[in-house]
């Protein structure tokens, strides 16, 4: 029983420490990314789906930025009501989802939406980098 007991301890005392998040950009974020740590204000709040029929599904497509860029949100479900716009967030474990060759930030099961004190910076709404259109581009390496 004690060695039971003693491999169990030394499972928890393994467990890997919780490493500091990074903060990034927008005007950083990669196509295809995830794990992106964000702080944003939520500059506007648009309804895309709301379907009570079943489960109840809601999406909300929001612009959110800081100082460098604004990009697309997509909010879902509860995430809707916390995208208020005005409302400074911080986004855990974003990840990057393309829609229509566009990016768009998203946060699943695996993130977390945080509403935090209001920001400080004002928000760059000239530089949208959901606007930017990206091409899937085919590599093929020359066999020797």
């Amino acid at each position: 029983m004690s060695s039971s007991s003693s491999s169990q301890n030394h499972q928890q005392s393994t467990k890997p420490a919780l490493r500091k998040p990074t903060f990034i950009k927008v005007d950083q974020i990669q196509p295809g990314s995830s794990g992106n740590t964000l702080t944003v204000k939520v500059v506007s709040s648009t309804a895309v789906l709301n379907r009570v029929r079943g489960r109840n599904t809601r999406i909300s497509e929001c612009v959110v930025g800081d100082e460098t860029g604004t990009i697309i949100f997509t909010a879902r479900n509860d995430q809707v009501d916390l995208m208020k716009p005005g409302t400074t967030v911080i986004l855990r474990n974003a990840k990057i989802d393309m829609f229509k060759n566009t990016m768009r930030l998203a946060v699943d099961k695996w993130g977390r939406i945080e509403v935090t004190e209001p920001a400080s910076f004002t928000v760059n709404e000239t530089n949208n980098v959901s606007l930017v259109e990206y091409e899937l581009v085919n590599v093929v390496e020359d066999a020797p």
